[in-house]
């Protein structure tokens, strides 16, 4: 049976989403137990079946590695499925919200709330999503011209990602003083996070990803094109405006905790498509658990390969990305 027959049939997507389920447990579990003190996995059961005992590696678990790995966790799920969701949105491959911009406009709105108003950061994910929108809005309108064209929806995204990453760079240039952070915020990194920046992200990722859900059939019929589409019944470009926010959502509510993290929902998406096929059913809640096992993974691959140094997840998901990306480009596909 050809591969690409055998991905199509329902016993295999569900093999496999189960094997994507349980990476994304056991990068989890990982990311728990690994780093510069290990916890062996007797004492990881014990501390969490029972969390008031008195341990000496319960503070490391519950309040430094746990809200860390969750953040990781969220994270990856939400950059995965934007990805997705972009890439199903304008038919392009390489859609990825770094690569196109949308990630740049959240990161603009949200490093200008950090800098300038510092005492609003209870604004920075909702004016993140206003900057993520707008990007991916202003992309659309730059790539529009009797339809969409996948080469002209990346390299709008590409001027516009140019664009608002100059807006970025000025505000690091004028307030030299007060973006400690801006270094981890560009490379993106989860140093330091802990569980005010889970009840940060927890909420948009909750009904961003019911959204996702919410959207499967819509994904399933638009991917069959615009002419088909509308032949259902289906209003195509209100479809892609929800769909397109719903991925701003996404993407913004990550950018305003991690900063910009880059590759994840370029990667991944990708690589659940050559495992289990285009069905959004299945391929949807395989690509977040998916973002889950790789941005976790690479977490811990971070704070243990130079340990004691620790090297941002974004940086290995650059090395990761890059070639990737230009895998993607050389494709026919793609062109």
């Amino acid at each position: 049976m050809k591969i690409k027959t055998l991905r199509n049939t329902l016993g295999w997507q569900v093999i496999m989403l189960v094997f994507i389920m349980l990476a994304a447990f056991a990068a989890f579990s990982c990311s728990l137990m690994v780093g510069a003190v290990k916890v062996s996995f007797h004492d990881f059961i014990d501390i969490l079946i029972h969390s008031n005992i008195e341990h000496p590696y319960r503070d490391i678990l519950w309040n430094i590695r746990l809200p860390r790995t969750i953040v990781g966790a969220l994270v990856g799920a939400n950059l995965a499925l934007a990805g997705l969701l972009l890439q199903g949105v304008m038919r392009n491959p390489l859609a990825d919200p770094h690569i196109i911009g949308v990630s740049s406009g959240a990161g603009l709105f949200g490093m200008a709330i950090l800098v300038i108003f510092p005492h609003l950061t209870s604004l920075v994910t909702p004016l993140a999503f206003i900057g993520a929108m707008g990007a991916a809005i202003l992309i659309y309108l730059l790539s529009w011209k009797n339809g969409i064209v996948p080469t002209r929806v990346i390299l709008a995204g590409v001027a516009v990602s140019a664009f608002f990453g100059s807006g970025i760079s000025a505000l690091m240039t004028f307030y030299s003083d007060r973006v400690q952070g801006a270094l981890s915020f560009m490379v993106g990194g989860l140093a330091a996070k802990s569980w005010p920046q889970v009840e940060t992200i927890l909420p948009y990722s909750i009904i961003g990803i019911l959204f996702s859900l919410l959207l499967v059939k819509k994904l399933n019929i638009i991917k069959l094109g615009d002419s088909v589409a509308k032949g259902l019944g289906m209003r195509v470009e209100v479809v892609r405006l929800i769909i397109t926010a719903t991925a701003a959502l996404l993407a913004a509510s990550s950018v305003s905790v991690v900063g910009l993290l880059g590759f994840v929902g370029l990667i991944v998406p990708h690589i659940c498509r050559l495992l289990i096929g285009n069905d959004y059913r299945v391929l949807l809640p395989a690509t977040a658990c998916l973002g889950i096992a790789v941005v976790t993974i690479s977490d811990t691959f971070g704070r243990i390969l130079f340990s004691p140094f620790e090297l941002p997840v974004g940086v290995i998901m650059g090395a990761l990305g890059g070639p990737f990306f230009l895998f993607l480009l050389r494709r026919k596909s793609v062109s």
